[in-house]
């Protein structure tokens, strides 16, 4: 595993941003009544936000965040010295969004800004990169940018997708500080396993044709045309109950650390079932395990700030001690442990 630590960054504070239009898994009558009753039961998904056909994008969503946390979080755009955005669905091919989202933060030119194509690991990979690069360089302020609207390509028609997945944006601020604890990361990756989650078409390897957009039957209750959103759900289900435990076990013990170690243990949204299994695998306790899924679905990866800033606004007070676990699209696997201080959560912005 890449096993290692950054000093002197700590991070200030959590906001987020959702579309208005909510959508209920309750109201999905592609599938019988019983066959909604057993997915919520397993997903934990009852609710989504969706950005539908409102032309709202995923910077939308980040910026929107981004602006609350800066006034909440008394910070001026003038302080921010670096800017990273972690999403798969940007605004265009190129140019990056981060460089977008720069110009309409106002912020200033001198600004470093770059993206990183990851989903349910990314924020956890975004952590690490724009950790490591402020402690090295002494940047006093930085923003991470974090969200997906995965509802773009998940049509009605494919109950293995559509059923899961919603729209997020969020933003965390980190500052250089001397007397922060350090931050402990592991990254990891297996790109064998790349077609388990995939949008297969669109990219230089499979550009858009016109058969792309065609809805075609793959399995029972699955229809999907070759541009929209792919899931092997068992394949990332096993993937899930087998690697990440292990992964966070050894984690764990290379850190020195146990449940009792820390506050708050949490994970990528990913689905209910799942995440419970890995929870019991590690003994850590449910009052410590937050989860938004069942108000949010699965937000990729802005599922982790987004649970913080849902579920642990009101008890972040003082200092706390943080696990946090992403892993899926890829296959990827990331995992760190923190501390705040008094970490500033915002209301949740609807745009």
């Amino acid at each position: 595993m890449a096993f290692f630590s950054v000093e002197n960054i700590r991070i200030k504070g959590i906001g987020a941003a959702v579309p208005k239009k909510e959508i209920s898994n309750w109201d999905y009558t592609y599938i019988s009544e019983s066959d909604r009753k057993l997915l919520i039961k397993t997903t934990g998904v009852e609710k989504r936000r969706t950005i539908g056909d409102s032309g709202v994008t995923e910077t939308d969503l980040a910026k929107a965040a981004a602006e609350k946390l800066l006034i909440e979080t008394n910070t001026s755009k003038d302080e921010i010295e670096i800017l990273v955005f972690v999403s798969q669905t940007p605004d265009y091919f190129l140019p990056a969004s981060s460089i977008l989202l720069q110009n309409r933060l106002g912020l200033k030119k001198s600004c470093m800004a770059f993206d990183i194509n990851l989903g349910c690991s990314g924020y956890v990979y975004g952590l690490s990169a724009i950790s490591s690069i402020m402690s090295s360089g002494k940047f006093k302020k930085g923003l991470l940018l974090a969200g997906d609207t995965s509802t773009i390509g998940t049509p009605w028609e494919d109950k293995s997708v559509y059923p899961l997945f919603g729209d997020s944006g969020t933003a965390t601020l980190l500052e250089y500080d001397e007397t922060a604890a350090k931050t402990t990361f592991s990254l990891n990756s297996d790109g064998s396993g790349y077609e388990a989650i995939i949008v297969r078409d669109g990219g230089t390897r499979s550009p858009y044709t016109r058969e792309s957009f065609d809805l075609k039957e793959r399995n029972q209750g699955v229809i999907r045309a070759d541009r929209n959103l792919e899931l092997n759900g068992m394949e990332v289900f096993n993937f899930s109950v087998t690697v990440v435990p292990k992964h966070l076990d050894e984690f764990l013990q290379k850190t020195a650390t146990t449940p009792d170690s820390y506050d708050f243990f949490v994970m990528h949204q990913a689905n209910m079932l799942m995440n419970e299994t890995i929870r019991k695998k590690l003994k850590f306790p449910r009052e410590k395990v937050p989860y938004s899924i069942q108000k949010f679905g699965n937000t990729s990866s802005g599922s982790i700030p987004l649970t913080i800033a849902s579920e642990l606004k009101d008890t972040v007070a003082g200092e706390k001690t943080f696990l946090m676990s992403g892993f899926g699209v890829g296959l990827s696997w990331a995992t760190v442990s923190l501390k705040t201080n008094n970490l500033i959560c915002t209301d949740i912005v609807e745009i």
